[in-house]
């Protein structure tokens, strides 16, 4: 045991005396670290603090640089202030001295003022006084007071007076009368003679042309099942009888008709004809004429040079082209109207734009998409309104037949030119015997008369050219017989517009040389 511990206890010096020197080596490794540690740090920190030392001389330069400038900056600020405010003193100054010698002189000529005043009343008081003593000697004169003088006096002026006044008021009312009229009659032949007139005839029928009569059977098909699948596609009614190559399609409404004939002509040319292509090619062409009637509004609008208008109305613009009213196609008219509407306005010095635009639309009351029980022209007023036109124009479209009142000068031009439109001969469709037998009367009412060998109605009865003969009738019988013939036929007969009456009387020299 004790051999142990004499073998333990040095082994345990050994590792303390070890351990002891071990840490005191460990310690002076590690003092050295830090004394170098501490000095590197030392040095790093003079070299920052060196640099951030610089870096604050630098801001601070540029901050007492950039305050310098400010401050030279607001000095000149102030001193141009000072500079305006010593201009602004000065003129002051120089108003100033205006206004006091502005003063000076309004006092000088008040003062000349009042000694004028005084002088005119002094004059006016001694001319008052000389007055009343020359009325006074002229009222002993003449034995009659002022008032009652000067009573009659204002009596005969006035009278004299009424008397210059009614018959100048009559002599301006008759020349007022009279060149009202003349210039009424100028706009209203002038308007008409620069607008280009065109016809159009429309009924309740078409025909379509087949080739050959085996196509008839075709189209009606089995036990007719194709003609009524066709007529219950389009509305239209199709008569197919005995015409050679023509089958006959019956409807009120012409965009039905159109639909049904092209249609047909599509199921002829393409040859493959039964109900669910007839309905396939109803609806395709159906669209087609939809978009027609688009384009055909935009086009007709652009010619007209009319600009936004709503696309509702210019749908209904594009309708009007299977429409008529009295046989006369109702696009043609509101074309002719609105037109007509332009130029009228243009003589009168109204807006012809806004003319143009309530003639065009005018007759937009007959071509709803929906039947009504109004009016038309007070339907087309109400879609107007409805599609944001202006007030004057919709007034205007209701007014062209007098079923609302007219507040604008617009109104009465829409309507005058509808009646322009409708009633030059040739618009409307007249039956053909009534129109031929006018003619007949009309030429025959001139042969009437003794002289006259031939007599021509020519431009749709509007002109009678009558030749009478040389020899038998003068110049001064010719002119009365003019007057006559004209007196006759405004008595006698039933026309629409005016009928111009032509005497033609020429004496003609014959020599045969032989």
């Amino acid at each position: 045991m004790q051999d142990v511990i004499f073998v333990v206890v040095p082994v345990v010096a050994g590792v303390l005396v070890g351990g002891g020197i071990t840490w005191f080596i460990f310690n002076n490794v590690l003092n050295k670290k830090k004394e170098n540690i501490l000095s590197e740090a030392t040095k790093e920190g003079e070299t920052i603090k060196e640099k951030k030392i610089l870096q604050a001389k630098e801001k601070f330069l540029e901050l007492k640089s950039q305050h310098e400038k400010e401050v030279q900056e607001r000095n000149n600020k102030i001193k141009q202030g000072e500079d305006r405010i010593r201009n602004r003193e000065r003129e002051l100054s120089q108003q100033q001295e205006q206004i006091k010698r502005r003063e000076k002189e309004l006092d000088n000529q008040r003062e000349n003022l009042n000694r004028l005043t005084e002088h005119n009343q002094k004059k006016q008081g001694d001319l008052e006084k000389a007055n009343q003593r020359a009325v006074t000697l002229l009222e002993e004169i003449a034995k009659m007071s002022a008032d009652h003088a000067r009573n009659q006096l204002m009596e005969q002026l006035k009278e004299d007076a009424r008397n210059s006044a009614a018959s100048q008021i009559q002599a301006i009312v008759d020349e007022a009368k009279l060149k009202a009229n003349q210039e009424a009659k100028k706009i209203v032949i002038q308007t008409i003679q620069r607008t280009a007139v065109e016809h159009a005839v429309e009924n309740s029928v078409s025909v379509f042309n087949i080739e050959n009569d085996e196509i008839k059977g075709r189209i009606i098909g089995r036990e007719g099942r194709n003609i009524r699948a066709l007529e219950a596609a389009t509305g239209v009614e199709i008569i197919v009888d005995d015409t050679p190559e023509a089958i006959v399609l019956s409807c009120f409404d012409p965009v039905r008709r159109e639909i049904a004939r092209l249609s047909l002509h599509q199921l002829v040319t393409d040859g493959r004809i039964h109900p669910a292509r007839i309905e396939e090619v109803v609806a395709k062409v159906r669209k087609n004429i939809e978009e027609e009637i688009m384009e055909t509004g935009k086009r007709t609008c652009i010619d007209l040079g009319i600009h936004g208008l709503q696309s509702e109305l210019v749908r209904m613009v594009g309708r009007m082209k299977y429409r008529s009213s009295y046989g006369q196609n109702l696009l043609q008219h509101s074309r002719e109207v609105a037109n007509l509407c332009a130029t009228m306005a243009s003589e009168l010095g109204l807006n012809p734009k806004a003319a143009k635009r309530a003639g065009l639309l005018h007759d937009i009351g007959k071509v709803p998409d929906d039947e009504s029980e109004m009016p038309h022209a007070i339907l087309g007023m109400k879609l107007a309104e409805k599609y944001g036109e202006k007030p004057d124009i919709c007034n205007a479209i209701g007014a062209h037949h007098d079923e609302v009142e007219m507040k604008t000068l617009l109104a009465p031009i829409i309507q005058v030119c509808d009646a322009i439109s409708g009633a030059r001969p040739g618009a409307r469709r007249e039956v053909v015997e009534a129109y031929i037998q006018r003619l007949r009367d009309l030429e025959n009412l001139a042969l009437e008369y003794p002289g006259v060998s031939k007599s021509f109605a020519i431009q749709a009865g509007r002109e009678l050219r009558v030749m009478v003969e040389a020899d038998k009738v003068t110049d001064e019988q010719a002119d009365a017989l003019a007057i006559s013939l004209a007196s006759r036929i405004e008595t006698e007969m039933t026309y629409p517009g005016q009928v111009r009456v032509t005497v033609i009387r020429e004496k003609r020299a014959v020599g045969v040389a032989r």
